[in-house]
This record gives C-alpha cells, sequence and structure tokens, in this order.
C-alpha cells in the first residue's frame, strides 16, 4: 500500500511495509510513558480491530512513533507489524516529532453530548465496551441517566447545599457535639477557637484551607 506524506509543498508517497518487531528499535529518550494498563488495552485493540495504524520509523529502524503500539505487538505474540519509513526528516525534525506526535494529540477534546450517543448506541449494540479505552467509572459518568439518578448522586438538586437562613441558628463559637466529634462555628485559622473546639485535648491532625478552600 502506498500513502502520501506531506512534505512542505509537495507530496512524498511512503510504503506501508511489514517489519519483524525485533528490526525495531525503540527511542532511548522517549519521554513519553505507557502503562501496562495501557499496553494491555492496545493490545485489546489491535486484536479486535486489527493493527490499523502503523509504527512510524526513522532511516535507521529507530521508532519515531508507536512505542505502545509495539508493546502492545509484543504482548500478544506478533512477530512482525506495519511500519512507514520517515527517512526524511532531519534529526532536529525528528526529536521534534516524536514530541509533538504525543503532544498534539493531548489537546483533543470531546463533544460530550455526541460522545453519549456514540456510546449509548455501542452500548445498546451489546458491543464489549472495554475495547474502546473508557474505564469503568469513565463510562458510568458519561452515560449517567439524568431523568433516572438515583438520589443523591452528582447533579441532583436535593443533594445540593440550602441558602443560609435569614435568622442563622448557630452563632460564633457555638459548638455542637455530634457523637463522638465537635463541629464548631468559628476560624480555623484562629489559635483560641481551635482551643476552644479541642477543649483541652490534643488532635492528630490539623486540617485547613484558608481562607475558604
Amino acid at each position: 500500500m502506498m500513502v502520501e506524506i506531506g512534505l512542505r509543498d509537495t507530496f512524498v508517497e511512503r510504503s506501508i511495509e511489514r517489519w519483524p518487531v525485533d528490526r525495531l528499535i525503540p527511542y532511548a529518550a522517549n519521554a513519553r510513558t505507557h502503562s501496562d494498563e495501557q499496553v494491555a488495552k492496545v493490545a485489546a485493540s489491535i486484536k479486535e480491530f486489527g493493527f490499523n495504524n502503523p509504527i512510524l520509523v526513522d532511516g535507521k529502524d529507530g521508532i519515531i512513533a508507536g512505542h505502545c503500539r509495539l508493546m502492545a505487538a509484543r504482548k500478544i505474540g506478533l512477530t512482525d507489524v506495519p511500519v512507514i519509513v520517515l527517512d526524511h526528516l532531519s534529526d532536529a525534525q525528528r526529536r521534534a516529532y516524536i514530541l509533538a506526535d504525543n503532544k498534539l494529540a493531548l489537546d483533543a477534546g470531546w463533544d460530550d453530548d455526541l460522545l453519549k450517543s456514540a456510546l449509548e448506541g455501542l452500548e445498546d449494540d451489546g458491543f464489549d465496551m472495554s475495547l474502546i479505552g473508557f474505564s469503568d467509572d469513565e463510562l458510568s459518568s458519561i452515560l449517567v441517566d439524568d431523568d433516572h439518578a438515583e438520589p443523591g448522586s452528582i447533579g441532583d438538586a436535593d443533594d445540593e447545599a440550602p441558602p443560609p437562613p435569614q435568622t442563622p441558628v448557630s452563632r460564633e463559637c457555638d459548638i455542637w457535639i455530634l457523637g463522638d466529634h465537635r463541629l464548631m462555628c468559628g476560624d480555623s485559622t484562629s489559635i483560641s477557637d481551635m482551643h476552644l473546639l479541642c477543649n483541652g485535648q490534643t488532635v492528630d491532625m490539623w486540617l485547613t484551607d484558608p481562607p475558604y478552600n
């Protein structure tokens, strides 16, 4: 297969080749890290969809982009992988593109409504949602049904703090006894207030974030 790669105002045709995995040389100064969890997800994606994103290499068999894909290929026992050779880059361009290839992808966002609709469609089709890279917590957050949210869930109006009363019940230095706990209407940055709250007892930890988070 031939592909066109932009080079300033011209296009250079590059062939997608198949190389043995042992031929590829990882970039020793690669600043991008890949967890075992990510590698496992990419491996599962390759098994489901195929190896559709070739590894990019330089003219000396060094990897420019695709370290995680190579790790995933090894994980599932592939002996060769598709590659595209980018031997037109200068050394500075090669080093810059290794960073750019990772960073530019991070600048993308999501259209929340379209994302939710797409995920709901896959869920309705019975597709294995673990294969698309989202964690269970992320899927639960995106696919939550606002019309049928459980009481106390995020976004539930009953869980929101009510407005303060016009005539407050508690006054400064009031202390409320809540079982083994003491709750004081006071100033956590005031030493005298802290002495009053602790009632002569020492504390194991004191956390405060003045003035008000």
